[in-house]
C-alpha cells in the first residue's frame, strides 16, 4: 500500500469515539439542510452549555468498501472519503466561527447515517438534522434518515424545517401539541425551550366531533346538547391538566392552552405557521422493527410544518 493511499484511506481524526452522554448530536452531509440544521444544533448545546457532536455516516459502506480492505480503496471511495473530510472540516470552521468556546467534536463513522445517529444519540440530549439532504451516495439520504429516527429515536430528536431561527423569536410561541394529558414530557420539554428562548408556550389538543348520523336510537336536541357540552368541558381540560404541574415549575413563561374541534394532523401544521417550533410525542415503537410507520401527526408535520419540529420519546 502506497502512503498516498494510506493517507486517503486514514480517517482516524475523525474515526468514532466513545459514546458520548449528554451532548447535542448533529447530522451532517455537506446540504443546505444539513448546515441550518448545524446552526441550529450549536445554539442548542450553547444554551445547553453542552459539547457538540458532528457526525457524518458512511453511505459507501455498500459498496463493501471497510477499512483494512486489501489494496485500500478504489478511486471512487477514495474520492468520497476525501468529500467527506471536507464535510466535517468545513462543519467544524462553521462551528468555530460562529461559537469558539463551544466543546466540538467531529465524527466519520463506518455505518449508515441513520443508524449511526440513533446509536450515538442513545444518551444524547438532543439530536439535530435537516428535514432534507442529499442523495444516499453523498451522505444523509434525502428525507429518509429523518423519517427513520423520527420513528426509532431514543432521545428527544430536532428536526429542522422552516425559516425560524433559534432565538429569533419572530412568534415568541412555542407549540406543543397533545393528545392526552399524560403527556408530560412533550409538555416538559416545550416549557424548557420556552425558557430558554424568552417565549411562551401555547398548548394544542385537538379532538373531532361525535357522529351524529347514521344507526342508532334517536336522541334529542337538549340530550345531544348537553353530550358536546359534557365532551367539550372534558376536552378542554386535556391540555389545561397536562401543563398544570408545569406552570407552577415554570413560572416566569407565559402559558395559552387551546382545545379545538378538527383532526390533529391539520390543526398542528396550520398552528405551526405562529410558532417559531413545535413539540410533539414520539411515542416508541412496539418490537424491533427497523423503520416503523410514523403516525399521521408525525408524518404531517415532518413534511409540512412551517418551523422546527421535536420528537420527545414518551416517558
Amino acid at each position: 500500500m502506497t502512503h498516498e493511499r494510506e493517507s486517503l484511506w486514514d480517517y482516524s481524526r475523525y474515526a468514532p469515539r466513545p459514546a458520548l452522554h449528554g451532548h447535542v448530536l448533529a447530522g451532517v452531509d455537506g446540504s443546505e439542510e444539513a448546515l441550518r440544521a448545524l446552526d441550529q444544533a450549536v445554539a442548542e448545546a450553547g444554551a445547553r452549555r453542552a459539547p457538540l457532536e458532528i457526525l457524518h455516516g458512511w453511505p459507501w459502506a455498500r459498496h463493501g468498501a471497510h477499512e483494512g480492505r486489501p489494496g485500500g480503496p478504489g478511486p471512487e471511495v477514495s474520492s468520497l472519503l476525501e468529500r467527506a473530510h471536507t464535510v466535517l472540516e468545513s462543519a467544524v470552521a462553521r462551528v468555530r466561527e460562529q461559537a469558539p468556546e463551544l466543546d466540538v467534536t467531529a465524527t466519520l463513522s463506518p455505518h449508515p447515517a441513520a443508524a449511526e445517529l440513533m446509536r450515538r444519540g442513545e444518551h444524547a440530549a438532543l439530536t439535530v438534522i435537516g428535514s432534507r439532504g442529499l442523495s444516499e451516495i453523498t451522505g444523509l439520504v434525502s428525507g429518509s434518515v429523518s423519517r427513520r429516527l423520527a420513528g426509532c429515536c431514543p432521545s428527544p430528536l430536532l428536526v429542522v424545517r422552516g425559516e425560524a431561527a433559534y432565538g429569533g423569536l419572530e412568534h415568541g410561541v412555542v407549540l406543543v401539541g397533545v393528545g392526552t394529558d399524560t403527556e408530560t414530557e412533550a409538555a416538559r420539554f416545550a416549557f424548557e425551550q420556552a425558557q430558554q428562548r424568552g417565549a411562551r408556550v401555547r398548548v394544542l389538543h385537538s379532538c373531532v366531533l361525535p357522529a351524529t348520523s347514521g344507526a342508532g336510537p334517536v336522541v334529542s336536541a337538549e340530550r345531544l346538547r348537553a353530550e358536546l357540552e359534557t365532551k367539550a368541558r372534558k376536552q378542554s381540560a386535556v391540555p389545561r391538566t397536562a401543563v398544570a404541574a408545569l406552570r407552577e415549575k415554570y413560572p416566569g413563561v407565559g402559558v395559552e392552552t387551546d382545545t379545538v374541534w378538527g383532526g390533529a394532523a391539520e390543526s398542528l401544521v396550520e398552528a405551526t405557521r405562529a410558532a417559531d417550533a413545535v413539540v410533539i410525542t414520539a411515542h416508541r415503537p412496539y418490537g424491533r422493527r427497523p423503520a416503523p410507520r410514523l403516525g399521521p401527526v408525525t408524518h404531517a408535520l415532518l413534511h409540512r410544518a412551517h418551523c422546527p419540529v421535536y420528537l420527545v420519546p414518551a416517558g
